[in-house]
């Protein structure tokens, strides 16, 4: 054998194997599994609580609103958020909170949080949005 062929089949060697160990280790992608009526049905990955809950904490929303989202003196609460809000409607407020604040519902909160305003997520993906959102509705 020659050198090139040496390096070729160490190269592909170490191709195979870390292939392998990335194919195995791959969590990430729900699961399928079949039904009792023998049909594909998707199985969601658990956890998507506490990712929401990671991209409230990650993007600052717990500073604000509180640790438990229960509010503290620069931000309501978010709990029960559900009674005023659909998912959609939701969805939108977080992408741009300033649209909503000439509604009446704000001119409390526009007095009682003069010192903050709700910064827009507009740069979050929308199914990030989305997880926040089916999240605070559960609260």
């Amino acid at each position: 054998m020659t050198k090139t062929q040496i390096w070729v089949a160490a190269f592909l060697g170490l191709f195979i194997i870390l292939f392998g160990i990335s194919h195995i280790s791959n969590n990430n992608e729900p699961s399928s599994q079949a039904g009792m009526n023998g049909q594909m049905e998707s199985v969601q990955p658990e956890g998507n609580e506490a990712n929401a809950s990671a991209l409230l904490k990650n993007n600052g929303c717990t500073s604000c609103h509180g640790s438990d989202l229960n509010g503290t003196n620069l931000a309501p609460s978010l709990v029960n958020v559900k009674q005023n809000w659909n998912r959609d409607e939701l969805i939108a407020y977080l992408r741009n909170p300033s649209s909503f604040m000439d509604s009446e519902r704000f001119a409390a909160y526009r007095q009682r949080y003069s010192s903050v305003v709700m910064p827009p997520f507009n740069n979050l993906d929308i199914k990030d949005l989305g997880k926040i959102a089916d999240y605070l509705m559960k609260l």
